[in-house]
Order: C-alpha cells, then sequence, then structure tokens
C-alpha cells in the first residue's frame, strides 16, 4: 500500500482541477488560486538577474546585485515567482512540509507562466533532490513535482535522477547563514551524460544559493554548458 500510494505521487500532481481559491474560498476557475488573489500575491518584480535576489528600484540598471558583482554563482541565471513572503511561505509550507499536494500544484501552476525561459530553453530540466533519508520521510520530492509541471507547461523534457545526494546534510532552515553556505558542499553526484548541454535547476525556494551553486558545479564539472535555476520563491 505505502509502495502504490508513493508511486502515486511521483507520476505528478493530482490532475484533477480545483474549484474553490485555496485563500479566499471563492470559485478559482480550476487553478486553484483565484484571479482576484492570483494578483494580489507577492509576485517579484526586480531581482538580480543571477541569483534572483530582490532588488531595490534604486538599483544599477545592470541588473546585478552587489554580491554577484563581487563573485557570480555558477549558474548563469536565476528566477523565482515571488518573494517567499505571506501568503507564498504559508503554502509553500504546507506542501512541502504537510503533504498538502493541492497547494504544491497551484503554485507551481501559477509560476510556470511567469517562470517560462524567456530566450533559450533548457535542454532538460533536474529537480534538486533528496537524501534518501529525508525523501523517505517525507514520501515525495517537492522540487520533483514542481519540475514535472514546469515541463507539461513548456514542453521540455524532466529527468528526475539526473542527480543524486550523496551524503545527508542538515536541514537547511536550521542553520545560520555562514553554515547554510558550507553545508551543501560536494554534495551531489551527476548520474547521466551532460556534456553540451543546457540544464534547468528546479527548486522550490532559494534562500542563500548555496545548494543550488553545489549542484551547478556538479553539473559543470559533468560537462554542461549553463545551468538556470527555477524556483517558485525567492527570499529577501
Amino acid at each position: 500500500m505505502v509502495y502504490r500510494k508513493i508511486s502515486h505521487i511521483l507520476a505528478g500532481f493530482p490532475a484533477a482541477t480545483l474549484t474553490l481559491c485555496l485563500l479566499c474560498g471563492n470559485r478559482s476557475g480550476g487553478s486553484g488560486i483565484c484571479t482576484h488573489c492570483a494578483a494580489e500575491l507577492p509576485w517579484l518584480q526586480r531581482a538580480c538577474r543571477h541569483c534572483a535576489l530582490p532588488l531595490p528600484a534604486t538599483a544599477e540598471k545592470s541588473g546585478i546585485c552587489a554580491r554577484c558583482l563581487q563573485q557570480a554563482p555558477t549558474f548563469s541565471t536565476a528566477r523565482a515567482a515571488w518573494l517567499y513572503a505571506f501568503p507564498i511561505g504559508q503554502l509553500v509550507q504546507r506542501f512541502k512540509y504537510r503533504g498538502d499536494l493541492v497547494a504544491g500544484h497551484s503554485l507551481a501552476q501559477l509560476a510556470a507562466g511567469p517562470l517560462r525561459p524567456a530566450d533559450k530553453a533548457p535542454d532538460l530540466l533536474a529537480p534538486i533532490p533528496l537524501h534518501w533519508r529525508r525523501y523517505w520521510q517525507r514520501g515525495f520530492n517537492q522540487s520533483q513535482l514542481i519540475a514535472a509541471e514546469l515541463g507539461r507547461q513548456w514542453h521540455l523534457p524532466v529527468h528526475a535522477r539526473l542527480l543524486r545526494r550523496v551524503a545527508a546534510r542538515e536541514a537547511q532552515q536550521r542553520l545560520k547563514r555562514s553554515q547554510r553556505l558550507r553545508n551543501p558542499e560536494h554534495s551531489f553526484a551527476v548520474r547521466a551524460p551532460v556534456e553540451g548541454k543546457h540544464i534547468g535547476l528546479v527548486d522550490d525556494v532559494i534562500t542563500t544559493g548555496a545548494t543550488l551553486e553545489a549542484a551547478a558545479r556538479a553539473l559543470v564539472a559533468a560537462g554542461a554548458t549553463r545551468v538556470s535555476v527555477y524556483a517558485l520563491a525567492r527570499t529577501p
């Protein structure tokens, strides 16, 4: 029974459309969040094109934050749909830690439009994997389900097992920033050929970017020519 349940989850989000808005209870039109509530979400309007860090209106026209001007990440671009603020933070928490696939499905559906690649699309999408212990505890990988929805809407293949966690690291949300930056080092192994390919990394939230940086380094070391990042939300 457990195996069948996990297999069903891995197949993707529930196909049924949602008739009521998760936030206000009015009719949603099938996406799970109504038009009015969607317009009120904390959309990320201005951000660093390298790491998606929110930028103030007074930021330089280069569109690059001070940190990336000093040292750009290994991934070439990063995009997030929203700021990690109310109610996005609460919906992501419900999805990630309470198994609320309905909330996750709604967020991924809404994010797919704004996150759609503006220039050359990746050759494939690859979700940030969980270590097998965490995966077994949770029963699903939230990044894999997000990647599946993005791939469906963008008509791109998703390689769910391209990356593998090679060590169980302490949960990022429990660590200070300096610890988070060191935590994911040497955490990933590439399990399939990526030479000459543009890889789209998918995660739920970009915090310090350390996990994505570690994954991007592994992909570039394996021969990927470009790595782009796509996430639901970005912390300030």
